[in-house]
């Protein structure tokens, strides 16, 4: 009698714990929050980016059109720009024509248009190749300096130091990097369109042998000043996002040695990131009828 009232006790008691189990009814979703909490975190930290560079850009302009003006500063900003990555540019964009050529003619040539190789190559330069090498060199060689030098005064305390002098860093340090940074990479990506279409010439006549009068026409025939533009105005917005994330990064880095280390790095890659979407951006601008 007593075990026949033990084993029902026993399974009264299993079957409360099955119920008081919190099963999910039938069709219910659970979400599971430790997955999706840091996803949301990245995402709010994202927006907080984004609204501190939004700030951070403001900032910058509204001193661009305000006195004083460093013009020593801005120039010598722009020999370090402009000048010192001329040679960077010129072998990009040289090599990345010859390329292009010779690729285009590969293939073009089997439904017999080898006549468009030196159309395709100068529109693709102009429009494309040569902004966005520039931009991506520039940003690799530029941006990486800016945030080091910036981000060294910072952890070495020399921004403070400015502002006990009452000198505006933002107006020492960051507005004749990006004023140089607009003003420069136009002329780098005109330079560079240049070569580009040279170095197309040079493998179309010597390697693929192209009429040399009948390439030249061909480059020249359907290019129209708008490419042109569309081009250097993407250079005008590479050289702005460059220089200002470079400055960005360097001038919130923390941390001594590693972090100028680390604000080096992100200065490079969301420059680089920045400029593939704003060359998207752009193209959407102009070619989209």
């Amino acid at each position: 009698m007593d075990i026949a009232t033990g084993g029902s006790i026993q399974k009264a008691d299993l079957n409360k714990s099955a119920n008081a189990t919190d099963w999910p009814a039938t069709g219910e979703i659970i979400i599971p929050m430790p997955i999706f909490a840091p996803v949301g975190r990245m995402f709010l930290a994202f927006l907080a980016l984004v609204g501190r560079v939004t700030v951070f850009a403001g900032r910058t302009v509204g001193h661009m059109v305000t006195p004083p003006f460093y013009f020593r500063l801005i120039f010598k900003q722009m020999c370090e720009i402009g000048y010192f990555s001329l040679p960077v540019v010129a072998m990009t964009t040289l090599f990345a024509g010859m390329v292009l050529a010779l690729q285009s003619y590969s293939g073009f040539s089997r439904f017999s248009a080898e006549s468009a190789v030196a159309t395709v190559v100068v529109i693709s330069m102009t429009r494309e190749l040569g902004p966005v090498l520039a931009g991506l060199m520039v940003a690799g060689r530029v941006g990486a300096a800016i945030a080091a030098e910036i981000g060294t005064m910072r952890v070495t305390e020399q921004i403070d130091a400015l502002v006990t002098l009452s000198t505006n860093p933002f107006k020492y340090l960051v507005v004749p990097r990006v004023i140089a940074g607009l003003v420069t990479l136009p002329v780098l990506v005109l330079i560079g369109d240049i070569i580009g279409v040279l170095g197309g010439y040079l493998v179309g006549v010597n390697k693929l042998g192209f009429n040399d009068g009948s390439y030249i026409r061909n480059t020249f025939q359907y290019l129209e000043q708008l490419d042109v533009i569309s081009g250097l105005v993407k250079a005008s917005v590479f050289g702005f996002l460059i220089t200002l994330m470079g400055c960005y990064h360097g001038y919130h880095s923390r941390g001594g040695a590693q972090g100028v280390g680390q604000a080096t790095t992100n200065a490079v890659v969301s420059s680089s990131i920045l400029i593939l979407i704003s060359n998207y951006i752009v193209t959407e601008l102009f070619f989209t009828r």
